[in-house]
C-alpha cells in the first residue's frame, strides 16, 4: 500500500466488507494525509469520506494549514457542486491550533476562494472567530492525539551529573501512549510507565523485539570497570511478566543487539569502560543459547547498527584508541565484516535507523583534536548505490540518545550535550517526506545511554498505566 493506491483499498475494503484490510487502509491515510492529500485520486473523494478524515482525532498533519491547503484543493477541483460543502468541511479544520503567520496564510488562501463565490467572505469571518476564540479562558480546543498502534517504548538509561553520587542509573520502561499537537507548535508526548526491569539499573545496555517480546541484555549499572554486565532478560507484555534468560558469554556494555531472522545478535561494545570488544554472540530462542559468531574485524563501541533486507549494517563508532570513525560496513555472522563507502563524517554513541529502503544516521560525537564536540550532521546511506547523502542536521546535540522507526518517521530521543554536558530531554523527529526535523515535546525519566524499540502493548495495559505528560512551545 502506497499513497497513490490507498484510496483504492478503502473502496475495495468497503465494497467486500473486509473490516481489517479497511482499518489498515484508512490508518494509512490518516498517517500519510499531507502526502495523500497531494495526490490526484485525494480530488476524486466524496465529501462524506473526507469530512469523515477531517474530524478523526489522529489525523496526521504538519500543521492545520496544511488541512485546510487540503479542503481547498478539494473545493477548487469542482468549485461549482463542492462550494456549498465548504462550511461543512471547514468546520473539521482546528483553525485555534494554527500559528498566527499561519493563519495568515489561511486569510491570503481565502481571499482567492471569495473570486470564485460570494460565499468565500463569510467562510473566512467564520474562520477567524474560530481562531479568535480558540486561545480564550474557558473555551475548549481539540487537540490532534495520535495513538500508535504500537507503543515507543524507553528502556532503562542515566540522568547526567558531574557528581557521579548523584546520578540515578534507572530500571525503568516508559511508553509513549499517545502523541499530541496543541495549540500553535506546541506538542506533547503523553507519557506511561510500564514498569521496571528486574536486577540492576541499567544503561549503554542493548535491547531487541523478537515475536512480540522485548530483550534487554548487558549495559552498566554504575561507573567502575567492575559494573559491565552479562545478564539478559525477557519481558511479555501480554503476560506482563519478565523471564531471566541465560547471561551472554561477554561482559558488554556500550554495544548494539540487533534482530536478524529469528535471532538476535550481540554486537562489540566495551568489557569494562575502556576495553573494546570484537566478539558478536546470537541469542536462539529456540535453544535458549548463545554462541559466539564471527568476529568483527576490530574492537567497536559506541557503534550504531540497523538492518537493511536482512543484513546488518554498522556505522561509526570507537575504535581502540576512542577515536570517532567514519566507517560504513555490512558484517556477515558468517563470514565476517565487509567496509562499504565511508560516512561524510566521522561520528560515535550515534543513532542509525532504516527507512524508505535508505539508512540514516545523526547525533552523537565527532573528533576535536585531542576532544570530542557534538556532531549535529546528519546522512543518509543508499546500499544500492554505496553513496552518502547530507540531510538537514540536528538542531540539538543528542549524544547517547535512543531512535526508533514509528509511522514512516525517524525519532530521536534524549541524550546529552558534549559541549557544556547538559542533557537533551527533547524528542526530535525526521520526516522524509517534508525533509524537516520537528520538536515532539519533552521525554519523562532518564535521558542518557538509553535505548528505545515499538512494542505492541495490550489494550488493558495501555489504559490503566498513570499518565505523566511533558509539553513543550
Amino acid at each position: 500500500m502506497d499513497i497513490h493506491n490507498c484510496l483504492d483499498v478503502v473502496a475495495f475494503a468497503e465494497a467486500y466488507m473486509i473490516g481489517d484490510l479497511l482499518e489498515k487502509a484508512e490508518d494509512f491515510i490518516l498517517i500519510h494525509f499531507h502526502e495523500v492529500a497531494a495526490t490526484q485520486k485525494f480530488l476524486d473523494l466524496s465529501a462524506n469520506k473526507l469530512m469523515g478524515l477531517l474530524h478523526r482525532d489522529d489525523l496526521c498533519t504538519p500543521s492545520e494549514l496544511a488541512v485546510f491547503q487540503a479542503v481547498v484543493a478539494w473545493i477548487e477541483a469542482d468549485p461549482a457542486a463542492r462550494m456549498p460543502l465548504a462550511c461543512q468541511l471547514m468546520a473539521g479544520v482546528r483553525f485555534p491550533l494554527m500559528t498566527f503567520r499561519e493563519f495568515c496564510e489561511v486569510r491570503a488562501i481565502d481571499l482567492h476562494m471569495e473570486c470564485v463565490v460570494d460565499d468565500g467572505a463569510e467562510l473566512y469571518r467564520s474562520a477567524l472567530r474560530e481562531f479568535g476564540f480558540g486561545g480564550a479562558e474557558g473555551s475548549e480546543v481539540q487537540h490532534r492525539v495520535r495513538r500508535p498502534k504500537d507503543a515507543l517504548v524507553v528502556v532503562g538509561g542515566d540522568q547526567l551529573n558531574l557528581d557521579n553520587g548523584r546520578r540515578l542509573p534507572s530500571r525503568q520502561l516508559w511508553f509513549a501512549n499517545s502523541l499530541r499537537s496543541g495549540m500553535g507548535l506546541v506538542k506533547e508526548i503523553e507519557w506511561r510507565m510500564l514498569g521496571e526491569m528486574p536486577e540492576h539499573a541499567r544503561f549503554r545496555h542493548g535491547v531487541g523485539v523478537l515475536d512480540g517480546k522485548l530483550y534487554v541484555a548487558g549495559g552498566c549499572h554504575y561507573y567502575s570497570k567492575a559494573d559491565t554486565m552479562k545478564s539478559a532478560y525477557r519481558y511479555n507484555p501480554f503476560k506482563n511478566s519478565w523471564e531471566k534468560l541465560p547471561d551472554m558469554h561477554e561482559y558488554r556494555s556500550n554495544f548494539m543487539v540487533v534482530v536478524r531472522g529469528d535471532s538476535l545478535y550481540a554486537i562489540g561494545g566495551d568489557r569494562n569502560l575502556n576495553t573494546n570488544l570484537d566478539s558478536v554472540e546470537k541469542y536462539s530462542p529456540d535453544t535458549n543459547t548463545w554462541s559466539f559468531e564471527h568476529p568483527l574485524d576490530q574492537p567497536l563501541s559506541g557503534h550504531a547498527a540497523s538492518i537493511w533486507r536482512g543484513e546488518i549494517f554498522i556505522s561509526g563508532g570507537f575504535n581502540c584508541s576512542y577515536e570517532c570513525l567514519v566507517s560504513m560496513l555490512v558484517y556477515h555472522p558468517e563470514q565476517g565484516t565487509t567496509y562499504l563507502a565511508d560516512m561524510t563524517h566521522d561520528r560515535a554513541q550515534h543513532c542509525m535507523e532504516t527507512l524508505a529502503d535508505r539508512i540514516w544516521v545523526a547525533g552523537g560525537v565527532c573528533n576535536l583534536r585531542k576532544f570530542y564536540t557534538d556532531q549535529l550532521a546528519c546522512e543518509s546511506y543508499d546500499p544500492i548505490g554505496d553513496s552518502w547523502t547530507a540531510f538537514s542536521p540536528l538542531t540539538l546535540s543528542h549524544v547517547g540518545a535512543a531512535s526508533v522507526v514509528l509511522e514512516g518517521k525517524i525519532y530521536i530521543l534524549g541524550g546529552y550535550c558534549q559541549e557544556d554536558y547538559s542533557e537533551a530531554r527533547l524528542v526530535h523527529r525526521y520526516d522524509p517526506g517534508t525533509q524537516r526535523w520537528e520538536n515532539m515535546g519533552k521525554m519523562a525519566g532518564p535521558i542518557t545511554d538509553i535505548r528505545a524499540c515499538l512494542l505492541h502493548l495490550p489494550a488493558e495495559l495501555r489504559h490503566l498505566l498513570p499518565v505523566l505528560t511533558w509539553n513543550v512551545t
